[in-house]
């Protein structure tokens, strides 16, 4: 799998443990993706610094650029409003990552790449379908970024997931970042 170097790749990371062995697979593959860190779902503050540091230390020990979003907790709150009740996998978590996602195509279409993946889906948590379905919308606002719909854990991916997490000794959190996936998991 060579990179087309006329084809820039931004990847949307959630977290360090979902983006270890995705960013070592196209590393090793010759793709030099940029990261893009974008999860205004996070809280505590000192949560999100905990997992943006966790992932920046990791792309920089790849050689890999990484960009922090902007966090804006309240405009998420905003477009998951009346979803908060929500089961995890349900609506919420669509809205969610159409949220997350379209800041990244925007990103994506602002600095010229032609291609949008992201690390949400090598997750068991999440709903394949659902990310690939905000994936595509997020996508589908501008014209020129292309949807890399993957499913991450195939591929001996998901074992090295789990490698990757021992041998970096990444922070794993038990939930998935908002206030309302922390409740599930207490």
């Amino acid at each position: 799998m060579e990179q087309n170097p006329s084809r820039k790749i931004l990847v949307h990371s959630c977290c360090a443990p979902c983006s270890g062995a995705i960013l070592e697979y196209l590393v090793q593959h010759g793709v030099h993706p940029v990261v893009f860190f974008s999860n205004s779902n996070i809280v505590p503050s000192a949560e999100y610094d905990k997992r943006y540091g966790e992932i920046l230390r990791y792309a920089r020990l790849l050689g890999l650029e990484i960009v922090n979003d902007e966090y804006d907790h309240a405009s998420w709150r905003c477009a998951i409003r009346g979803w908060e009740g929500e089961p995890e996998r349900g609506r919420r978590c669509l809205a969610c990552f159409r949220f997350r996602l379209e800041r990244a195509a925007k990103y994506a279409s602002e600095h010229d790449f032609d291609v949008l993946t992201t690390t949400l889906a090598s997750s068991r948590w999440k709903d394949l379908s659902q990310v690939d379905e905000a994936g595509e919308w997020a996508c589908s606002l501008f014209p020129g970024v292309t949807w890399w719909g993957r499913n991450w854990r195939k591929g001996g991916l998901q074992q090295r997931r789990s490698e990757i997490i021992c041998e970096q000794q990444f922070y794993n959190q038990n939930y998935c970042g908002c206030e309302f996936s922390f409740r599930s998991s207490e």
